[in-house]
């Protein structure tokens, strides 16, 4: 089962579209700066592509408008 669920993230971005682009984002920043908002040992994945949607699954990743 892949952790988080996408149907809980939906719930918080609202479309796959916008889940899409915040993710790659938040990866891509994770891979070039080393900042974690979360401790890295309790993150579950290894990769920054999971860990963005761990921080996304716990509303750590804000959306300007």
């Amino acid at each position: 089962m892949i952790y988080p669920s996408i149907d809980k993230l939906l719930t918080i971005y609202g479309s796959k579209y916008l889940l899409v682009n915040v993710i790659a984002r938040r990866a891509k920043e994770m891979g070039e700066t080393k900042h974690y908002q979360i401790k890295e040992n309790e993150y579950v994945s290894e990769k920054d592509i999971g860990r963005a949607l761990e921080e996304a699954s716990k509303k750590l990743i804000q959306i300007k408008e």
